[in-house]
């Protein structure tokens, strides 16, 4: 396996077809399906990579992302927005709440894969 990569989704289509991308690709995924076991999941498994939605049910993915970086432990782990949000201003604030990266939905499984690598440390990469 290449890297664990935490994957913080409600909708099943959404949290399937990412995860069939990244496990052909040798990573092994882990899921939440909302925001409060996400930040609990992420603070026991220490991944790599967290892909996170920001259309969460209970705790949206703007307060999951600024919960994570006050765990000091997870501080430097690469947050990538995985989101449907594509108005203007909503890279900023996502970038804002402490996220590294943000693709949009939906998303291109010919280029996923490329897009997230960039913020994973290189030992975890191809």
């Amino acid at each position: 396996m290449k890297g664990k990569i935490l994957v913080i989704e409600d909708n099943e289509q959404n949290l399937y077809l990412v995860r069939y991308i990244l496990e052909q690709k040798n990573y092994e995924v882990f899921a939440a399906t909302d925001g409060k076991s996400g930040i609990e999941t992420a603070a026991s498994l220490k991944p790599d990579l967290i892909l996170l939605d920001i259309q969460l049910p209970g705790m949206d993915g703007y307060a999951v992302a600024r919960n994570l970086r006050k765990n000091p432990v997870l501080a430097e782990t690469p947050i990538v927005a995985v989101t449907s949000y594509a108005m203007q201003g909503d890279r900023e604030k996502v970038m804002e709440a402490g996220c590294n990266g943000y693709i949009e939905k939906p998303i291109d499984p010919d280029t996923f894969v490329e897009k997230i690598e960039q913020h994973l440390p290189v030992k975890h990469k191809r």
